[in-house]
């Protein structure tokens, strides 16, 4: 049976608290005409009110509390790369209203400052509530115990653009040879909560495959990230694709650090000509990974998912033809 779409059940929930919205507000009337005194009408009305909030306290709001179903750019990057105005406009066309960035150099994202990329984006009714730049051990000054005016820089702009994450997509491999340096540097990571939640954001990680099949001491180096960041401060953001070639699968994971994984990079993959290893990502719900399954053990662990698809191997496909039926699949799936 085909899944009711979220705008069609938004509508009916609208509607029906809108039809208690005006019962409400006729039996106010009345008991205004019926009341003796005044004690009565206050009385009358504060139980009213009170009615009304336990009645519609979600009339307005987002049922699904934030989820969002976006694109990662570097799915297109050589679009973005030769025009990336024309690419957002094809993309905002297409259904798109929210994008990751993967590009942000000399605080330009994607070769424009914030403020004109925030307006580009506006413009185009799209916003931008995740970003991926990686942070290095560069970025922290371990003599002031403090980030450089770099980072600084980074978050600050991040916060600007309206994002809600500020996400690392890399682990330098010096980082995670002994467990006392990464130790070390999941507490740095934590300090980099602190600093997002200063400005309304969680800073975040983005896995490949190393994190899968790496050992520190006695442990899998994924293990170690999760039990030693702070959920309140650091996200996890999954890709469901990477792992596979790491031999790891997205439901095992979830099911074993639920609600963990705020954001997502939802992937399908297929066996690789060897390019991009043993798999490569393709069309979602033409490959090996369950997606849909990921998709809804992940709504049920957390309600307001980042669900941002990223491709990165096409097939001989137009990348723009790509997104643009990952997007139709993941509609027709209810997200």
């Amino acid at each position: 049976m085909e899944q009711v779409s979220t705008f069609t059940i938004l509508q009916k929930r609208i509607f029906h608290e809108w039809i208690a919205f005006i019962q409400i507000k006729y039996h106010l009337k009345k008991k205004f005409n019926d009341m003796t005194t005044r004690r009565t009408f206050i009385k009358n009305t504060s139980l009213t009110i009170a009615a009304f909030s336990v009645a519609n306290t979600s009339l307005f709001a987002n049922p699904l509390k934030g989820e969002i179903t976006g694109l990662q750019l570097y799915s297109v990057r050589d679009a973005m790369k030769k025009d990336p105005l024309a690419t957002l406009e094809k993309l905002a066309k297409q259904g798109y209203k929210y994008v990751e960035h993967a590009n942000y150099v000399d605080r330009k994202f994607y070769g424009y400052e914030p403020k004109e990329f925030k307006k580009i984006l506006k413009d185009l009714g799209m916003s931008m509530p995740s970003g991926h730049t990686v942070f290095q051990d560069s970025h922290w000054d371990a003599g002031s115990k403090d980030f450089t005016d770099a980072w600084k820089y980074t978050v600050e702009d991040a916060a600007f653009m309206g994002q809600d994450y500020v996400i690392s997509p890399s682990l330098a491999d010096n980082l995670r040879q002994d467990k006392d340096t990464l130790l070390g540097f999941m507490e740095i990571y934590n300090k980099n909560g602190e600093l997002c939640k200063a400005s309304g954001m969680k800073f975040g990680y983005h896995n490949h495959d190393f994190e899968f099949t790496t050992k520190v001491g006695d442990e899998i180096l994924y293990d170690i990230i999760l039990k030693n960041t702070d959920p309140d401060l650091v996200i996890q953001q999954l890709d469901i694709g990477n792992m596979e070639n790491g031999g790891a699968k997205a439901l095992d994971w979830m099911k074993k650090y639920p609600g963990r994984f705020q954001s997502l990079h939802v992937k399908d993959e297929i066996e690789s000509s060897g390019e991009h290893g043993k798999y490569e990502s393709t069309i979602l719900g033409t490959g090996i990974v369950d997606v849909k399954g990921v998709l809804d053990l992940a709504r049920k662990n957390y309600e307001g998912t980042h669900f941002i698809i990223e491709v990165e191997a096409y097939q001989g496909k137009d990348p723009m033809d790509v997104v643009e039926s990952c997007l139709a699949q993941m509609n027709k799936w209810g997200y």
